[in-house]
């Protein structure tokens, strides 16, 4: 399938690594103009000149706090007043059970923490990029909504995975599927991708740092299809998400876990 999105310009935060620097990689590639976000006041421009000088003339570099409002709107006022209009959201940007201290460092701070960034952030992010698509309309395609979930909340649950963690995913494809709804007769689409255990640093932190390089071998051994996923496949999955091919899975909440959403018990199977 050939995807050609030249003229398009997609919006991707949490865009310096893992499945987020992926994702703009792939975008790139495609032919698509992207602007991609970095934490304001933990990173900066200058950590995203390596993949700005993928395609300089159609990349540029946000600062954006998913915790306050007039970030947000600052961050999508800068793109559209260097590109013009947004075609494409990826809601990327969020913290993990590991990353989430760096914002809070008591744990109840940390759980408000969680969902102020990953719920009520991409809430925000939401809010702002429809209503910007509608007063800059697309000329000749759906505009798209993609939203990163999480296999843990968004598909199913799993025992001893933190609370707030799951319930931030929850949310994120809660709010995918009521803003579908909403937008069943509009020129926008609106999904949500739920990954599973994936290779990006937020998992080596949450999880596999942790453990023994045994331990390691082990725990990749129980996952489905026997190994992690790779960003790049995640990221493969947003460009179609993003093409004019898949209107057809407006209000989709995709499982992209290897087979981990549909049997959560295989992680144990192997122990019993």
């Amino acid at each position: 399938m050939n995807i050609d999105l030249s003229g398009r310009t997609a919006l991707v935060t949490g865009g310096l690594g893992g499945i987020g620097a992926a994702t703009v990689k792939a975008l790139s590639a495609a032919g698509a103009t992207v602007a991609l976000s970095f934490a304001d006041g933990m990173e900066s421009a200058e950590q995203a000149a390596g993949l700005l000088s993928l395609a300089p003339e159609r990349m540029s570099a946000h600062p954006l706090d998913l915790r306050r409002g007039d970030s947000i709107d600052q961050c999508i006022g800068s793109v559209l007043a260097r590109w013009g209009a947004i075609d494409i959201l990826v809601n990327n940007a969020a913290v993990g059970s590991a990353t989430v201290e760096k914002f809070s460092p008591g744990a109840d701070d940390q759980d408000a923490a969680m969902m102020m960034i990953n719920a009520n952030g991409t809430l925000m992010m939401s809010e702002r990029f429809i209503k910007a698509v509608q007063t800059h309309p697309a000329e000749n395609e759906n505009a798209k909504l993609i939203n990163l979930s999480s296999v843990g909340g968004g598909v199913t649950a799993f025992p001893h995975f933190r609370l707030s963690d799951g319930m931030s995913k929850a949310a994120v494809a809660f709010m995918t599927r009521q803003l579908a709804a909403e937008h069943a007769r509009t020129s926008i689409d609106i999904f949500a991708v739920c990954p599973g255990a994936t290779n990006t640093p937020m998992f080596q932190a949450s999880t596999l740092n942790a453990m023994t390089a045994e331990q390691q071998r082990a725990f990749t051994q129980s996952l489905p299809k026997r190994r992690l996923i790779e960003p790049e496949e995640i990221a493969t999955l947003i460009v179609f998400l993003a093409s004019s091919h898949s209107t057809v899975l407006h209000g989709s909440v995709i499982d992209a876990s290897m087979g981990l959403g549909v049997r959560p018990g295989i992680l144990t199977e192997a122990a019993h």
